[in-house]
């Protein structure tokens, strides 16, 4: 599974890839020309809701995972907005995708 993570958070970022990694996923560039099987967006990065809506523009029929704090419904909202097909709190990003790469937590 090609995956695509927009985080601006690099240890998180760091962190999160290598999980994925060791579960088979390739991890993309945010610059890529391939399409991703999975796009994931942190939604503490920086305008996470344009990102997303430019994303679901070049990538139609991809999914696109949103995380972030379990309070901030506003962002949930507005990712969903934007085009996000699920919004999750930030402690399941990991195991959810994990989950899609057919792996346990």
């Amino acid at each position: 599974m090609k995956i695509l993570l927009w985080s601006d958070d690099l240890m998180s970022r760091v962190r999160i890839e290598s999980r994925w990694k060791a579960a088979g996923a390739q991890l993309l560039k945010r610059d890529t020309a391939e399409t991703p099987d999975l796009i994931v967006m942190d939604l503490t990065a920086r305008d996470a809701a344009g990102h997303i809506r430019q994303l679901r523009g070049l990538f139609p029929a991809t999914d696109i995972l949103a995380f972030g704090p379990h309070v901030d419904a506003e962002g949930f909202r507005a990712a969903k907005a934007a085009g996000a097909s699920e919004c999750v709190a930030r402690g399941s990003a990991v195991e959810r995708v994990l989950g899609r790469l057919g792996k346990d937590g």
